[in-house]
Protein backbone atom coordinates (compact mmCIF):
# COMPACT_ATOMS: atom_id res chain seq x y z
CA UNK A 1 0.00 0.00 0.00
CA UNK A 2 1.63 3.26 -1.10
CA UNK A 3 1.37 6.67 0.56
CA UNK A 4 -1.23 8.03 -1.87
CA UNK A 5 -3.62 5.15 -1.18
CA UNK A 6 -3.27 5.74 2.58
CA UNK A 7 -4.05 9.46 2.15
CA UNK A 8 -7.10 8.73 -0.03
CA UNK A 9 -8.39 6.14 2.46
CA UNK A 10 -8.05 8.63 5.33
CA UNK A 11 -9.89 11.33 3.36
CA UNK A 12 -12.54 8.79 2.33
CA UNK A 13 -13.17 7.65 5.92
CA UNK A 14 -13.26 11.22 7.22
CA UNK A 15 -15.72 12.26 4.49
CA UNK A 16 -18.04 9.32 5.13
CA UNK A 17 -18.01 9.97 8.90
CA UNK A 18 -18.79 13.67 8.39
CA UNK A 19 -21.67 12.74 6.09
CA UNK A 20 -23.11 10.12 8.43
CA UNK A 21 -22.91 12.23 11.58
CA UNK A 22 -23.74 15.47 9.78
CA UNK A 23 -20.84 17.32 11.40
CA UNK A 24 -21.10 20.01 8.72
CA UNK A 25 -23.62 20.78 5.99
CA UNK A 26 -23.36 18.28 3.15
CA UNK A 27 -22.04 20.74 0.55
CA UNK A 28 -19.42 22.01 3.01
CA UNK A 29 -18.31 18.43 3.64
CA UNK A 30 -17.86 17.96 -0.10
CA UNK A 31 -15.75 21.12 -0.36
CA UNK A 32 -13.59 20.03 2.61
CA UNK A 33 -13.03 16.70 0.83
CA UNK A 34 -12.13 18.50 -2.41
CA UNK A 35 -9.62 20.79 -0.67
CA UNK A 36 -8.07 17.91 1.27
CA UNK A 37 -7.38 16.06 -1.98
CA UNK A 38 -5.88 19.19 -3.50
CA UNK A 39 -3.68 20.27 -0.59
CA UNK A 40 -2.47 16.70 0.03
CA UNK A 41 -1.07 16.57 -3.49
CA UNK A 42 -3.07 13.49 -4.43
CA UNK A 43 -4.68 15.46 -7.25
CA UNK A 44 -3.39 18.32 -9.36
CA UNK A 45 -5.25 21.67 -9.14
CA UNK A 46 -6.91 20.91 -12.48
CA UNK A 47 -8.06 17.48 -11.26
CA UNK A 48 -9.20 18.92 -7.92
CA UNK A 49 -11.55 21.38 -9.62
CA UNK A 50 -12.56 19.06 -12.44
CA UNK A 51 -15.89 18.31 -10.75
CA UNK A 52 -17.23 21.77 -11.59
CA UNK A 53 -16.94 21.03 -15.31
CA UNK A 54 -17.92 17.37 -15.12
CA UNK A 55 -20.73 15.90 -17.20
CA UNK A 56 -22.69 15.06 -14.04
CA UNK A 57 -22.70 18.66 -12.77
CA UNK A 58 -23.59 20.14 -16.16
CA UNK A 59 -26.38 17.56 -16.50
CA UNK A 60 -27.76 18.45 -13.06
CA UNK A 61 -27.68 22.20 -13.82
CA UNK A 62 -29.48 21.61 -17.12
CA UNK A 63 -32.08 19.35 -15.55
CA UNK A 64 -32.83 21.95 -12.87
CA UNK A 65 -33.46 24.58 -15.55
CA UNK A 66 -35.63 22.20 -17.60
CA UNK A 67 -37.61 21.20 -14.52
CA UNK A 68 -38.20 24.84 -13.60
CA UNK A 69 -39.37 25.59 -17.13
CA UNK A 70 -41.83 22.69 -17.01
CA UNK A 71 -43.15 23.91 -13.64
CA UNK A 72 -43.44 27.52 -14.79
CA UNK A 73 -45.80 26.63 -17.63
CA UNK A 74 -48.06 24.57 -15.38
CA UNK A 75 -47.54 21.59 -17.67
CA UNK A 76 -47.61 19.09 -14.79
CA UNK A 77 -50.65 20.61 -13.05
CA UNK A 78 -52.96 18.37 -15.09
CA UNK A 79 -50.86 15.38 -14.07
CA UNK A 80 -51.13 16.40 -10.41
CA UNK A 81 -54.89 16.81 -10.79
CA UNK A 82 -55.20 13.36 -12.38
CA UNK A 83 -53.15 11.73 -9.61
CA UNK A 84 -55.30 13.32 -6.90
CA UNK A 85 -58.46 12.30 -8.75
CA UNK A 86 -57.30 8.68 -8.85
CA UNK A 87 -55.55 8.46 -5.47
CA UNK A 88 -57.26 11.16 -3.43
CA UNK A 89 -55.04 12.61 -0.72
CA UNK A 90 -53.75 9.30 0.69
CA UNK A 91 -49.92 9.48 0.61
CA UNK A 92 -49.50 5.72 0.12
CA UNK A 93 -51.71 5.64 -3.00
CA UNK A 94 -50.07 8.76 -4.42
CA UNK A 95 -46.64 7.16 -3.87
CA UNK A 96 -47.68 4.06 -5.80
CA UNK A 97 -48.98 5.93 -8.86
CA UNK A 98 -46.14 8.48 -9.00
CA UNK A 99 -43.44 5.84 -8.44
CA UNK A 100 -44.86 3.52 -11.08
CA UNK A 101 -45.06 6.37 -13.62
CA UNK A 102 -41.51 7.57 -13.00
CA UNK A 103 -40.10 4.04 -12.83
CA UNK A 104 -41.58 2.93 -16.15
CA UNK A 105 -40.36 6.08 -17.90
CA UNK A 106 -36.85 5.51 -16.51
CA UNK A 107 -36.63 2.28 -18.52
CA UNK A 108 -36.10 4.32 -21.67
CA UNK A 109 -34.70 7.67 -20.57
CA UNK A 110 -31.97 8.49 -18.06
CA UNK A 111 -33.36 8.27 -14.53
CA UNK A 112 -32.38 11.87 -13.74
CA UNK A 113 -34.55 13.03 -16.66
CA UNK A 114 -37.49 11.01 -15.39
CA UNK A 115 -37.14 12.40 -11.86
CA UNK A 116 -36.88 15.97 -13.18
CA UNK A 117 -39.99 15.56 -15.32
CA UNK A 118 -42.18 14.35 -12.46
CA UNK A 119 -40.76 16.58 -9.70
CA UNK A 120 -42.93 19.67 -10.47
CA UNK A 121 -46.06 17.51 -10.46
CA UNK A 122 -45.12 15.85 -7.16
CA UNK A 123 -44.46 19.21 -5.50
CA UNK A 124 -47.81 20.45 -6.80
CA UNK A 125 -49.53 17.39 -5.30
CA UNK A 126 -47.72 18.05 -2.02
CA UNK A 127 -49.03 21.60 -1.84
CA UNK A 128 -52.56 20.78 -2.95
CA UNK A 129 -53.05 17.73 -0.72
CA UNK A 130 -51.12 19.36 2.16
CA UNK A 131 -48.77 16.38 2.31
CA UNK A 132 -45.16 17.15 3.31
CA UNK A 133 -42.95 17.07 0.24
CA UNK A 134 -40.51 14.83 2.14
CA UNK A 135 -43.17 12.11 2.12
CA UNK A 136 -43.41 12.02 -1.69
CA UNK A 137 -40.09 13.14 -3.17
CA UNK A 138 -37.79 10.34 -1.94
CA UNK A 139 -40.05 7.54 -3.27
CA UNK A 140 -40.06 9.37 -6.63
CA UNK A 141 -36.26 9.42 -6.70
CA UNK A 142 -35.86 5.80 -5.63
CA UNK A 143 -38.41 4.69 -8.25
CA UNK A 144 -36.58 6.62 -10.97
CA UNK A 145 -33.33 4.87 -10.00
CA UNK A 146 -35.00 1.44 -9.82
CA UNK A 147 -36.77 2.01 -13.13
CA UNK A 148 -33.38 2.37 -14.78
CA UNK A 149 -32.90 -1.38 -14.27
CA UNK A 150 -35.83 -2.24 -16.55
CA UNK A 151 -33.71 -2.09 -19.70
CA UNK A 152 -30.07 -1.97 -20.76
CA UNK A 153 -30.39 1.74 -21.64
CA UNK A 154 -32.03 2.94 -18.43
CA UNK A 155 -28.87 3.71 -16.47
CA UNK A 156 -25.24 4.49 -17.29
CA UNK A 157 -23.80 1.42 -15.60
CA UNK A 158 -25.91 -0.90 -17.80
CA UNK A 159 -25.18 1.07 -20.95
CA UNK A 160 -21.43 0.71 -20.49
CA UNK A 161 -21.46 -2.96 -19.46
CA UNK A 162 -22.03 -4.18 -23.02
CA UNK A 163 -19.02 -2.19 -24.22
CA UNK A 164 -16.91 -3.79 -21.50
CA UNK A 165 -18.16 -7.26 -22.42
CA UNK A 166 -17.35 -6.72 -26.10
CA UNK A 167 -13.85 -5.54 -25.26
CA UNK A 168 -13.36 -8.79 -23.33
CA UNK A 169 -14.65 -10.84 -26.30
CA UNK A 170 -17.82 -11.77 -24.43
CA UNK A 171 -21.35 -11.74 -25.87
CA UNK A 172 -23.29 -8.54 -25.02
CA UNK A 173 -26.79 -8.57 -23.52
CA UNK A 174 -30.03 -7.69 -25.31
CA UNK A 175 -32.11 -4.60 -24.55
CA UNK A 176 -34.51 -6.39 -22.19
CA UNK A 177 -32.15 -8.92 -20.62
CA UNK A 178 -32.52 -7.28 -17.20
CA UNK A 179 -36.26 -6.60 -17.45
CA UNK A 180 -37.43 -9.50 -15.19
CA UNK A 181 -35.15 -8.49 -12.32
CA UNK A 182 -35.85 -4.81 -13.03
CA UNK A 183 -39.60 -5.37 -12.63
CA UNK A 184 -38.99 -7.13 -9.31
CA UNK A 185 -36.77 -4.31 -8.09
CA UNK A 186 -39.22 -1.56 -9.08
CA UNK A 187 -42.20 -3.34 -7.53
CA UNK A 188 -40.23 -4.08 -4.36
CA UNK A 189 -39.29 -0.40 -4.05
CA UNK A 190 -42.91 0.70 -4.47
CA UNK A 191 -44.09 -1.94 -1.96
CA UNK A 192 -41.33 -0.90 0.45
CA UNK A 193 -42.56 2.69 0.66
CA UNK A 194 -46.24 1.70 0.51
CA UNK A 195 -45.83 -0.49 3.60
CA UNK A 196 -43.05 1.21 5.54
CA UNK A 197 -43.07 4.74 4.14
CA UNK A 198 -45.01 6.25 7.04
CA UNK A 199 -42.37 4.91 9.46
CA UNK A 200 -39.27 5.81 7.42
CA UNK A 201 -40.07 9.03 5.57
CA UNK A 202 -39.76 12.30 7.52
CA UNK A 203 -42.87 14.45 7.77
CA UNK A 204 -40.91 17.51 6.83
CA UNK A 205 -41.57 20.14 4.20
CA UNK A 206 -40.14 23.39 2.94
CA UNK A 207 -43.02 25.68 3.79
CA UNK A 208 -43.03 29.18 2.40
CA UNK A 209 -44.22 32.29 4.16
CA UNK A 210 -47.66 32.24 2.57
CA UNK A 211 -48.35 28.70 3.71
CA UNK A 212 -47.21 29.51 7.25
CA UNK A 213 -49.54 32.49 7.29
CA UNK A 214 -52.40 30.26 6.14
CA UNK A 215 -51.71 27.80 8.93
CA UNK A 216 -51.70 30.64 11.45
CA UNK A 217 -55.02 32.03 10.25
CA UNK A 218 -56.74 28.65 10.20
CA UNK A 219 -55.49 27.65 13.64
CA UNK A 220 -55.89 30.96 15.50
CA UNK A 221 -59.28 31.85 14.04
CA UNK A 222 -60.66 28.29 13.92
CA UNK A 223 -61.45 28.61 10.23
CA UNK A 224 -62.91 25.72 8.21
CA UNK A 225 -60.31 24.42 5.78
CA UNK A 226 -62.10 21.55 4.05
CA UNK A 227 -63.65 22.21 0.64
CA UNK A 228 -66.53 19.91 -0.33
CA UNK A 229 -67.65 19.23 -3.90
CA UNK A 230 -71.22 18.41 -4.92
CA UNK A 231 -73.30 18.18 -8.10
CA UNK A 232 -76.88 19.44 -8.39
CA UNK A 233 -79.05 16.61 -9.83
CA UNK A 234 -82.11 17.21 -11.97
CA UNK A 235 -84.56 16.53 -9.07
CA UNK A 236 -82.84 18.82 -6.53
CA UNK A 237 -85.05 21.38 -4.70
CA UNK A 238 -82.09 23.75 -5.02
CA UNK A 239 -82.85 24.32 -8.72
CA UNK A 240 -84.20 27.82 -9.50
CA UNK A 241 -83.34 29.10 -6.01
CA UNK A 242 -80.82 31.92 -5.59
CA UNK A 243 -77.76 31.50 -3.44
CA UNK A 244 -79.37 33.67 -0.76
CA UNK A 245 -82.69 31.81 -0.88
CA UNK A 246 -80.90 28.51 -0.35
CA UNK A 247 -80.00 29.55 3.22
CA UNK A 248 -76.43 28.36 2.74
CA UNK A 249 -75.09 31.40 4.66
CA UNK A 250 -77.91 32.20 7.09
CA UNK A 251 -79.23 28.74 7.98
CA UNK A 252 -76.30 26.37 7.47
CA UNK A 253 -73.32 28.68 8.01
CA UNK A 254 -71.74 27.57 4.74
CA UNK A 255 -69.78 29.49 2.13
CA UNK A 256 -70.24 28.89 -1.58
CA UNK A 257 -66.74 29.32 -2.97
CA UNK A 258 -67.46 28.35 -6.54
CA UNK A 259 -70.19 27.34 -8.94
CA UNK A 260 -69.43 25.78 -12.30
CA UNK A 261 -71.32 24.37 -15.24
CA UNK A 262 -69.50 23.05 -18.29
CA UNK A 263 -66.57 25.46 -18.79
CA UNK A 264 -68.23 28.43 -17.04
CA UNK A 265 -67.07 29.15 -13.48
CA UNK A 266 -68.39 31.67 -10.95
CA UNK A 267 -66.21 32.26 -7.89
CA UNK A 268 -68.02 33.46 -4.74
CA UNK A 269 -71.32 33.70 -6.67
CA UNK A 270 -73.49 36.78 -6.07
CA UNK A 271 -76.60 36.43 -3.89
CA UNK A 272 -78.91 36.66 -6.92
CA UNK A 273 -77.17 33.82 -8.78
CA UNK A 274 -79.71 31.08 -9.64
CA UNK A 275 -78.88 27.38 -9.25
CA UNK A 276 -79.45 25.01 -12.18
CA UNK A 277 -79.30 21.25 -12.74
CA UNK A 278 -75.86 19.86 -13.51
CA UNK A 279 -73.95 22.62 -11.76
CA UNK A 280 -71.02 21.76 -9.50
CA UNK A 281 -70.62 23.39 -6.11
CA UNK A 282 -67.52 24.02 -3.99
CA UNK A 283 -68.60 24.51 -0.37
CA UNK A 284 -66.55 25.64 2.63
CA UNK A 285 -67.84 24.80 6.09
CA UNK A 286 -68.10 22.28 8.89
CA UNK A 287 -68.66 18.66 7.93
CA UNK A 288 -72.03 18.22 9.63
CA UNK A 289 -73.46 21.46 8.21
CA UNK A 290 -72.35 20.44 4.72
CA UNK A 291 -74.03 17.05 5.11
CA UNK A 292 -77.30 18.64 6.24
CA UNK A 293 -77.26 21.07 3.31
CA UNK A 294 -76.51 18.27 0.83
CA UNK A 295 -79.24 16.07 2.30
CA UNK A 296 -81.85 18.84 2.28
CA UNK A 297 -81.24 19.59 -1.40
CA UNK A 298 -80.49 16.02 -2.58
CA UNK A 299 -77.00 16.95 -3.76
CA UNK A 300 -74.70 14.29 -5.17
CA UNK A 301 -71.26 14.08 -3.60
CA UNK A 302 -68.56 14.16 -6.25
CA UNK A 303 -64.82 14.30 -6.63
CA UNK A 304 -62.98 17.55 -7.08
CA UNK A 305 -63.99 19.21 -10.35
CA UNK A 306 -61.22 20.41 -12.62
CA UNK A 307 -62.86 23.81 -13.16
CA UNK A 308 -62.99 24.40 -9.39
CA UNK A 309 -59.69 22.71 -8.55
CA UNK A 310 -57.86 26.01 -8.18
CA UNK A 311 -59.81 26.71 -4.99
CA UNK A 312 -58.07 23.78 -3.28
CA UNK A 313 -54.62 24.70 -4.55
CA UNK A 314 -52.72 26.84 -1.99
CA UNK A 315 -50.69 28.28 -4.85
CA UNK A 316 -53.86 29.71 -6.35
CA UNK A 317 -56.27 30.39 -3.45
CA UNK A 318 -56.49 30.87 0.30
CA UNK A 319 -57.60 33.01 3.22
CA UNK A 320 -56.69 36.69 3.44
CA UNK A 321 -57.03 39.15 6.33
CA UNK A 322 -58.34 42.56 5.27
CA UNK A 323 -58.74 45.79 7.25
CA UNK A 324 -61.19 48.56 6.30
CA UNK A 325 -59.42 51.98 6.38
CA UNK A 326 -61.12 55.31 7.16
CA UNK A 327 -61.11 56.32 3.49
CA UNK A 328 -62.96 53.18 2.34
CA UNK A 329 -66.15 53.48 0.34
CA UNK A 330 -67.43 50.49 2.28
CA UNK A 331 -67.79 52.45 5.56
CA UNK A 332 -71.42 52.92 6.53
CA UNK A 333 -72.54 50.36 3.95
CA UNK A 334 -73.32 46.66 4.22
CA UNK A 335 -71.77 43.90 2.16
CA UNK A 336 -75.14 43.56 0.42
CA UNK A 337 -75.11 47.23 -0.59
CA UNK A 338 -71.45 47.23 -1.62
CA UNK A 339 -71.78 43.91 -3.54
CA UNK A 340 -68.41 42.58 -2.37
CA UNK A 341 -68.87 39.16 -4.00
CA UNK A 342 -70.08 40.62 -7.29
CA UNK A 343 -67.21 43.14 -7.50
CA UNK A 344 -64.26 40.98 -6.41
CA UNK A 345 -65.40 37.32 -6.51
CA UNK A 346 -64.14 36.63 -2.98
CA UNK A 347 -66.14 35.01 -0.20
CA UNK A 348 -66.35 36.79 3.20
CA UNK A 349 -65.95 34.15 5.90
CA UNK A 350 -65.47 36.06 9.14
CA UNK A 351 -65.86 39.65 10.37
CA UNK A 352 -64.37 41.37 13.44
CA UNK A 353 -66.26 44.57 14.23
CA UNK A 354 -65.82 46.63 17.42
CA UNK A 355 -64.69 43.62 19.43
CA UNK A 356 -67.47 41.38 18.09
CA UNK A 357 -66.80 38.28 15.98
CA UNK A 358 -69.40 37.60 13.30
CA UNK A 359 -69.64 34.35 11.32
CA UNK A 360 -72.19 32.90 8.92
CA UNK A 361 -74.30 35.60 7.24
CA UNK A 362 -73.30 39.16 8.16
CA UNK A 363 -74.47 40.65 4.88
CA UNK A 364 -76.51 43.39 6.57
CA UNK A 365 -73.96 44.49 9.14
CA UNK A 366 -72.85 48.10 8.63
CA UNK A 367 -69.11 48.38 8.26
CA UNK A 368 -67.08 50.73 10.48
CA UNK A 369 -63.47 51.93 10.14
CA UNK A 370 -61.03 49.32 11.45
CA UNK A 371 -63.36 46.38 10.82
CA UNK A 372 -61.43 43.28 9.76
CA UNK A 373 -62.59 40.69 7.23
CA UNK A 374 -61.33 37.20 6.58
CA UNK A 375 -62.11 36.33 2.97
CA UNK A 376 -61.41 33.26 0.83
CA UNK A 377 -60.69 33.46 -2.86
CA UNK A 378 -58.21 33.14 -5.70
CA UNK A 379 -54.97 35.03 -5.06
CA UNK A 380 -55.37 36.87 -8.35
CA UNK A 381 -58.76 38.18 -7.18
CA UNK A 382 -57.37 39.12 -3.76
CA UNK A 383 -54.55 40.88 -5.62
CA UNK A 384 -57.14 43.04 -7.41
CA UNK A 385 -58.81 43.76 -4.08
CA UNK A 386 -55.38 44.70 -2.62
CA UNK A 387 -54.91 47.34 -5.33
CA UNK A 388 -58.12 49.08 -4.26
CA UNK A 389 -57.95 51.99 -1.80
CA UNK A 390 -61.02 50.59 -0.04
CA UNK A 391 -59.04 47.75 1.60
CA UNK A 392 -55.74 47.05 3.31
CA UNK A 393 -54.72 43.43 2.76
CA UNK A 394 -52.31 42.38 5.53
CA UNK A 395 -51.90 38.72 4.57
CA UNK A 396 -48.70 38.10 2.66
CA UNK A 397 -49.17 36.08 -0.50
CA UNK A 398 -47.48 35.55 -3.81
CA UNK A 399 -49.25 34.83 -7.05
CA UNK A 400 -47.24 32.60 -9.35
CA UNK A 401 -48.07 33.40 -12.93
CA UNK A 402 -47.87 30.32 -15.13
CA UNK A 403 -47.67 30.88 -18.85
CA UNK A 404 -49.63 27.91 -20.17
CA UNK A 405 -49.19 29.16 -23.73
CA UNK A 406 -45.55 28.02 -23.52
CA UNK A 407 -46.42 24.52 -22.26
CA UNK A 408 -45.89 22.84 -25.64
CA UNK A 409 -42.59 24.65 -26.13
CA UNK A 410 -41.40 23.53 -22.68
CA UNK A 411 -42.44 19.95 -23.40
CA UNK A 412 -40.72 20.11 -26.78
CA UNK A 413 -37.44 21.26 -25.21
CA UNK A 414 -37.58 18.42 -22.68
CA UNK A 415 -38.41 15.84 -25.34
CA UNK A 416 -35.59 17.20 -27.51
CA UNK A 417 -33.12 16.66 -24.67
CA UNK A 418 -34.37 13.10 -24.11
CA UNK A 419 -34.20 12.20 -27.81
CA UNK A 420 -30.66 13.56 -28.08
CA UNK A 421 -29.61 11.53 -25.02
CA UNK A 422 -31.23 8.36 -26.38
CA UNK A 423 -29.51 8.71 -29.75
CA UNK A 424 -26.08 8.53 -28.16
CA UNK A 425 -25.29 12.15 -27.40
CA UNK A 426 -23.68 13.07 -24.08
CA UNK A 427 -26.34 13.42 -21.40
CA UNK A 428 -24.85 16.72 -20.28
CA UNK A 429 -24.79 18.17 -23.82
CA UNK A 430 -28.29 16.82 -24.55
CA UNK A 431 -29.92 18.36 -21.48
CA UNK A 432 -27.94 21.59 -21.74
CA UNK A 433 -29.21 21.91 -25.32
CA UNK A 434 -32.78 21.55 -24.05
CA UNK A 435 -32.18 24.11 -21.28
CA UNK A 436 -30.70 26.69 -23.68
CA UNK A 437 -33.59 26.05 -26.10
CA UNK A 438 -36.02 26.96 -23.30
CA UNK A 439 -34.28 30.30 -22.82
CA UNK A 440 -34.09 31.01 -26.56
CA UNK A 441 -37.80 30.22 -26.97
CA UNK A 442 -38.58 32.47 -23.98
CA UNK A 443 -40.16 29.75 -21.91
CA UNK A 444 -38.13 31.38 -19.13
CA UNK A 445 -35.58 34.19 -18.98
CA UNK A 446 -31.87 33.66 -18.46
CA UNK A 447 -32.24 35.23 -14.99
CA UNK A 448 -34.96 32.70 -14.10
CA UNK A 449 -32.70 29.93 -15.40
CA UNK A 450 -29.93 31.03 -13.03
CA UNK A 451 -32.39 31.23 -10.13
CA UNK A 452 -33.53 27.66 -10.82
CA UNK A 453 -30.08 26.27 -9.99
CA UNK A 454 -29.75 24.79 -6.49
CA UNK A 455 -26.12 25.60 -5.72
CA UNK A 456 -26.00 23.36 -2.65
CA UNK A 457 -26.46 20.34 -4.92
CA UNK A 458 -23.88 21.61 -7.42
CA UNK A 459 -21.17 22.01 -4.77
CA UNK A 460 -22.06 18.61 -3.31
CA UNK A 461 -21.45 16.82 -6.60
CA UNK A 462 -18.50 18.95 -7.68
CA UNK A 463 -16.84 18.34 -4.32
CA UNK A 464 -17.28 14.56 -4.24
CA UNK A 465 -16.46 13.80 -7.89
CA UNK A 466 -12.71 14.36 -7.29
CA UNK A 467 -12.83 11.72 -4.53
CA UNK A 468 -13.90 9.12 -7.09
CA UNK A 469 -11.23 10.38 -9.46
CA UNK A 470 -8.58 10.06 -6.74
CA UNK A 471 -9.68 6.51 -5.91
CA UNK A 472 -9.27 5.48 -9.53
CA UNK A 473 -6.06 7.42 -10.28
CA UNK A 474 -4.21 6.24 -7.18
CA UNK A 475 -5.40 2.65 -7.46
CA UNK A 476 -7.35 2.85 -4.17
CA UNK A 477 -10.51 1.43 -5.73
CA UNK A 478 -8.64 -1.50 -7.25
CA UNK A 479 -6.76 -2.04 -3.96
CA UNK A 480 -10.02 -2.30 -1.99
CA UNK A 481 -11.65 -4.51 -4.62
CA UNK A 482 -8.69 -6.88 -4.74
CA UNK A 483 -8.57 -7.20 -0.94
CA UNK A 484 -12.27 -8.10 -0.85
CA UNK A 485 -11.90 -10.52 -3.76
CA UNK A 486 -9.17 -12.35 -1.84
CA UNK A 487 -11.49 -12.63 1.15
CA UNK A 488 -14.37 -14.16 -0.83
CA UNK A 489 -12.29 -16.57 -2.90
CA UNK A 490 -13.41 -20.13 -2.24
CA UNK A 491 -16.71 -19.10 -0.62
CA UNK A 492 -20.05 -20.76 -1.39
CA UNK A 493 -21.41 -19.55 -4.71
CA UNK A 494 -24.32 -17.70 -3.09
CA UNK A 495 -22.03 -15.84 -0.68
CA UNK A 496 -19.63 -15.12 -3.55
CA UNK A 497 -22.44 -13.44 -5.53
CA UNK A 498 -23.61 -11.50 -2.47
CA UNK A 499 -20.08 -10.25 -1.81
CA UNK A 500 -19.71 -8.96 -5.38
CA UNK A 501 -23.03 -7.17 -5.12
CA UNK A 502 -22.05 -5.63 -1.77
CA UNK A 503 -18.71 -4.46 -3.15
CA UNK A 504 -20.38 -2.85 -6.19
CA UNK A 505 -22.89 -1.15 -3.90
CA UNK A 506 -20.20 0.27 -1.61
CA UNK A 507 -18.05 1.49 -4.48
CA UNK A 508 -21.05 3.21 -6.10
CA UNK A 509 -21.42 5.41 -3.00
CA UNK A 510 -18.02 7.04 -3.54
CA UNK A 511 -17.40 6.41 -7.25
CA UNK A 512 -19.82 7.06 -10.07
CA UNK A 513 -21.79 3.95 -11.00
CA UNK A 514 -19.84 3.85 -14.26
CA UNK A 515 -16.55 4.08 -12.36
CA UNK A 516 -17.59 1.23 -10.09
CA UNK A 517 -18.37 -1.01 -13.10
CA UNK A 518 -15.11 -0.12 -14.84
CA UNK A 519 -13.13 -1.02 -11.73
CA UNK A 520 -15.01 -4.22 -10.97
CA UNK A 521 -15.41 -5.75 -14.45
CA UNK A 522 -11.84 -7.11 -14.87
CA UNK A 523 -11.69 -8.27 -11.25
CA UNK A 524 -15.07 -10.01 -11.38
CA UNK A 525 -14.20 -11.65 -14.71
CA UNK A 526 -10.95 -13.06 -13.35
CA UNK A 527 -12.56 -14.31 -10.15
CA UNK A 528 -15.35 -15.96 -12.16
CA UNK A 529 -12.84 -17.83 -14.31
CA UNK A 530 -11.00 -19.03 -11.20
CA UNK A 531 -14.28 -20.24 -9.73
CA UNK A 532 -15.39 -21.96 -12.96
CA UNK A 533 -18.29 -19.54 -13.38
CA UNK A 534 -19.58 -17.67 -16.43
CA UNK A 535 -18.25 -14.08 -16.08
CA UNK A 536 -21.06 -12.49 -18.15
CA UNK A 537 -23.86 -12.68 -15.54
CA UNK A 538 -21.47 -11.65 -12.75
CA UNK A 539 -20.38 -8.56 -14.66
CA UNK A 540 -24.05 -7.76 -15.33
CA UNK A 541 -24.88 -8.21 -11.66
CA UNK A 542 -22.03 -5.88 -10.66
CA UNK A 543 -23.43 -3.27 -13.08
CA UNK A 544 -26.90 -3.65 -11.57
CA UNK A 545 -25.60 -3.31 -8.01
CA UNK A 546 -23.63 -0.22 -9.01
CA UNK A 547 -27.07 1.40 -9.28
CA UNK A 548 -27.87 0.45 -5.68
CA UNK A 549 -27.09 3.96 -4.36
CA UNK A 550 -29.68 4.80 -1.74
CA UNK A 551 -27.85 5.14 1.58
CA UNK A 552 -26.24 8.53 0.85
CA UNK A 553 -27.41 11.34 -1.49
CA UNK A 554 -24.40 10.87 -3.76
CA UNK A 555 -26.40 9.52 -6.70
CA UNK A 556 -27.35 12.29 -9.16
CA UNK A 557 -31.07 11.68 -8.69
CA UNK A 558 -30.88 11.78 -4.89
CA UNK A 559 -28.72 14.90 -5.03
CA UNK A 560 -31.24 16.60 -7.34
CA UNK A 561 -34.18 15.83 -5.05
CA UNK A 562 -32.50 16.42 -1.69
CA UNK A 563 -33.40 20.11 -1.43
CA UNK A 564 -36.89 19.64 -2.87
CA UNK A 565 -37.69 17.14 -0.12
CA UNK A 566 -35.82 19.01 2.60
CA UNK A 567 -33.84 15.86 3.44
CA UNK A 568 -30.83 15.32 5.66
CA UNK A 569 -28.21 12.60 5.30
CA UNK A 570 -29.83 10.69 8.16
CA UNK A 571 -33.07 10.44 6.16
CA UNK A 572 -31.26 8.64 3.33
CA UNK A 573 -29.46 6.36 5.76
CA UNK A 574 -32.74 5.47 7.47
CA UNK A 575 -34.82 4.77 4.35
CA UNK A 576 -31.96 3.84 2.03
CA UNK A 577 -30.55 1.10 4.27
CA UNK A 578 -33.72 -0.96 3.99
CA UNK A 579 -33.97 -0.40 0.25
CA UNK A 580 -30.30 -1.31 -0.21
CA UNK A 581 -30.71 -4.57 1.69
CA UNK A 582 -33.85 -5.55 -0.27
CA UNK A 583 -32.07 -4.69 -3.54
CA UNK A 584 -29.01 -6.77 -2.66
CA UNK A 585 -30.97 -9.81 -1.55
CA UNK A 586 -33.27 -9.76 -4.59
CA UNK A 587 -30.42 -9.42 -7.08
CA UNK A 588 -28.35 -12.09 -5.34
CA UNK A 589 -31.08 -14.74 -5.27
CA UNK A 590 -32.41 -14.01 -8.76
CA UNK A 591 -28.94 -14.23 -10.31
CA UNK A 592 -28.11 -17.34 -8.29
CA UNK A 593 -31.32 -19.09 -9.38
CA UNK A 594 -31.83 -17.88 -12.96
CA UNK A 595 -28.77 -16.17 -14.46
CA UNK A 596 -25.78 -18.34 -13.50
Amino acid sequence: MNQEIIIVLIILCATVLMLIFEIFRIDLVALICLLALGWSGVLTPQETLAGFSSNAVIAIVSVMILSHGIARTGLMDRYAELIMKKAGTAPSRIIVIVSLSAGLLSAFIQNIGSAALFLPGVLSISRRAKIPSSTLVMPLGFAAILGGTLSMVGTSSLIIVNDLLRSADLKPYGLFSVTPIGILLLLSGIAFFYIAGKYLLPARTNRNKMQTEQDRLIKNLNLPNQIWHYTIPADSPLIDLTTEESGAWSKYGLHILGLSHSEDVLYAPWRETVFAAGQQLALLGEKEAVRQFASSFKLSSSGRHYQLSGLSNPEKAGFAEIIIPHRSELIGQTIRQYSLRKRYAVEPVLLFSQGEQLRSDFSDHRIAPGDTFIVYGLWERIGILKSSSDFVVITAFKTEQKDQSKAFLAAGCFILAIILAMTGSSIAIAFLTGAVAMVLLRVLSIQEAYQAIEWKVIFLLAGLIPLGLAMQNTGTAVFLAEKMMLMIQGMHQLLFILAIGTLATLLSLVLSNVGAVVVLTPLVSNMAVLGNLDPRPLVLMAALCATNSFILPTHQVNALLMSAGGYRNADYIKAGSGMTLIYLLLVTFVFYLFYL
